[in-house]
């Protein structure tokens, strides 16, 4: 996956936008107002932060080892980072990222989340 597919999936979710309150460097994608998804789109290898369920994030960490690791600078046992350089499956990506929007969404006020589509 390269860093405009990466870009374009995280904005492709409803009222998703990009946000730059780190960095220029550092994008951030958020939810009215939440972050789902961080990267550094020009790093190498391409990263990803990720929003995760604790106990996926532990078996994720463990069946991809190397290539999802705690979230860097995120609370560990929500987060994971992601290496999205091509040696992971980009189905397996975008299944990670729509999940920690998911999240995300569902941490959100009933009224919020209904004008998302996501009850």
């Amino acid at each position: 996956m390269t860093p405009q597919e990466l870009r374009s999936l995280c904005l492709s979710f409803n009222a998703a936008v990009e946000d730059f309150p780190f960095s220029p460097e550092i994008s951030v994608f958020k939810v009215l107002g939440k972050m789902f998804a961080l990267s550094w789109l020009d790093n190498r290898p391409l990263t990803v932060n990720l929003k995760c369920d604790p106990e996926d994030a532990v078996r994720l960490r463990g069946e991809y080892e190397g290539l999802i690791i705690p979230g860097y600078h995120m609370n560990k046992r929500h987060w994971n980072t992601v290496t999205v350089d091509g040696e992971l499956p980009d189905r397996l990506v975008r299944e990670l990222v729509e999940d920690s929007y998911d999240l995300v969404v569902a941490g959100l006020p009933r009224a919020e989340r209904l004008r998302l589509d996501r009850p």
